[in-house]
């Protein structure tokens, strides 16, 4: 293990804490009521997105003071950017806040090391669920159920029955999504919410997530990072891998599979 795994991998476990306890601090809020407002692009927030993200960026601070950090919530007030750098930190601290708001324990909370453009440390806790994930370099992808231990994960060969496919159902080209259903024969199509989408197919439960609409980058690094070490890939629709850092922090549409 070379000095930037190991250099990694300890960030990924204060990473992994620091999600632990903001999914706590989630948790507790929605026991106590949600207080939904809107944002300026429509998308609704929540105070528990933005005290999560805010315990979050702290600790982030703390532990790495020479790292900027970057949340979806201080994104959309104006912050500073951080892409020069070269290395940073990508932070969502609800992903799923639709569903989140509806109930849905589909929510996740990802934290994701960016360097050279790519996700190289990625930690998704789903604390209604009881699930975390998390990975640091290729091999390294694991997963937890509350409880239980660590255990590694890795991406299957789709079954001959044919490919598993999760996507999101309220996002989307519908029609695209049916066109490529029919041309790989899918033999089952999951709706799941969030980033837990890359981490299905992490652990070998489903193959393929196609998403044809809008995505932030904070929204799927984290789960990329998750789903390459598990042995899986993120390809844009030009077919060029999908890369972090770019202007407005948007994703063009994209492709994450596990074996080909």
């Amino acid at each position: 293990m070379g000095v930037h795994a190991e250099h990694f991998r300890s960030l990924m476990l204060a990473a992994t804490e620091i999600a632990e306890r903001a999914g706590i601090l989630i948790t507790e809020l929605y026991e106590t009521g949600l207080d939904v407002r809107e944002k300026e692009d429509a998308t609704p927030v929540t105070e528990a997105d933005e005290r999560a993200e805010e315990l979050i960026l702290a600790e982030l601070a703390a532990l790495t003071p020479d790292i900027p950090a970057i949340g979806e919530e201080t994104v959309a007030q104006g912050a500073i950017d951080a892409r020069s750098h070269g290395t940073f930190w990508l932070v969502d601290p609800i992903d799923g806040t639709r569903g989140f708001i509806q109930g849905s324990g589909e929510f996740t909370t990802n934290i994701a090391l960016i360097h050279a453009c790519r996700p190289v440390l990625g930690v998704v806790a789903a604390p209604a669920l009881g699930r975390l994930y998390r990975a640091s370099g290729p091999g390294t992808a694991e997963k937890r159920e509350t409880g239980g231990d660590w255990t590694p994960i890795g991406v299957r060969r789709p079954q001959q029955a044919g490919v598993v496919v999760v996507s999101s159902k309220s996002h989307g080209d519908k029609a695209a999504i049916e066109g490529l259903l029919r041309g790989l024969q899918a033999r089952e199509h999951r709706y799941v919410h969030s980033s837990l989408k890359f981490c299905l197919i992490a652990e070998g439960v489903a193959d393929i997530y196609p998403r044809y609409g809008p995505t932030s980058e904070w929204d799927t690094a984290a789960g990329h990072a998750v789903l390459a070490s598990a042995g899986g890939s993120v390809w844009t629709a030009d077919g060029d891998p999908l890369e972090y850092g770019k202007p407005g922090w948007l994703n063009p549409e994209f492709i994450a599979r596990g074996r080909e």
